[in-house]
């Protein structure tokens, strides 16, 4: 009788694992949306102003879910805090340095505390050099004259550089508006002296005088983006209209007005009175005019 053996063979079926398998990108996947969440994190931190952290930490520090209205409070609280917060970040995103607050600028009233605030720190910095300049309240802002003297002028004869005087002051004015809302134009302004070069006259002087105004402003601090205009008028407004040829006429003028409103007085010399387009009124399409037939050539 033929003897046969059996012979049990084992196949042992190798489940994928270790450094084949694919548990590692579970856990790297876990760890990238972590790294992501800790840099948004980060990013938020810095973009977020300190009052809104103080208020910010005020709130999970008051935090309660058993609070009425749920978790952290009612939708009214939480509304409410809000509008605290976004309220002191108007105030704290433009502190006025000199004492001014951003608070009504548009307002007669803020316009003549910044009146008073400019007149103030132009007598006090600038004691020898205050009748130089003159500072009122115009239909929506501020104006500041800085004006020539006899013998102390803002510019030397013909020229487009800034003297001494008239960097301080454009120094005491910037010192007390870079802080401020205050949107600026500036204007060069001359006498009636006909300037000697023909190609050179009053018109590019004042404009050549505003730029170098504008220039010195900026070095002082007050950005490119806070200016609406820069312009000449060469002897056309007279601060001395009796005497077109006093000194005073020759100045450089500041006007400043609030950022709420949305542009500043149009100033531009005007011809005549613009009078607004009148809407052409339409025929009823029962009443439609007839069409007019051309006469025809013979």
């Amino acid at each position: 009788m033929e003897d046969k053996s059996i012979i049990i063979k084992k196949i042992k079926k190798v489940q994928g694992g270790g450094h084949h398998g694919g548990s590692w990108k579970v856990a790297f996947a876990d760890f990238m949306t972590g790294m992501m969440a800790f840099f948004l994190l980060m990013w938020l931190v810095n973009m977020t102003t300190q009052p809104q952290k103080e208020k910010l930490a005020h709130y999970f520090q008051e935090y309660s879910i058993f609070a009425e209205g749920g978790a952290g409070g009612s939708a009214e609280m939480i509304a409410t805090e809000q509008a605290q917060t976004e309220a002191q970040i108007t105030v704290t995103q433009a502190p006025a340095a000199a004492g001014a607050t951003t608070e009504g600028e548009g307002t007669a009233a803020g316009l003549e505390r910044l009146k008073d605030q400019l007149q103030k720190e132009i007598e006090q910095r600038l004691a020898e050099l205050k009748d130089q300049v003159r500072i009122e309240v115009v239909e929506g802002g501020v104006k500041v004259d800085i004006m020539d003297k006899e013998g102390n002028p803002m510019f030397p004869l013909g020229s487009t550089t800034l003297t001494e005087s008239g960097q301080k002051i454009l120094k005491v004015l910037c010192d007390n508006i870079k802080n401020t809302t205050n949107r600026i134009e500036i204007e060069g302004h001359t006498d009636a002296v006909s300037y000697a070069k023909k190609e050179f006259g009053n018109w590019e002087l004042s404009t050549s005088r505003a730029s170098a105004a504008r220039l010195e402003v900026e070095k002082n601090g007050i950005p490119p983006s806070r200016l609406l205009r820069v312009s000449g008028y060469a002897a056309t407004e007279p601060i001395i209209k009796d005497n077109p040829f006093d000194p005073r006429n020759r100045r450089i003028s500041l006007r400043l007005y609030p950022e709420k409103q949305s542009k500043s007085p149009d100033r531009t010399p005007q011809p005549k009175a613009q009078v607004p387009p009148q809407p052409t009124p339409q025929p009823a399409p029962s009443q439609a005019a007839p069409r007019v037939q051309p006469p025809r050539m013979k």
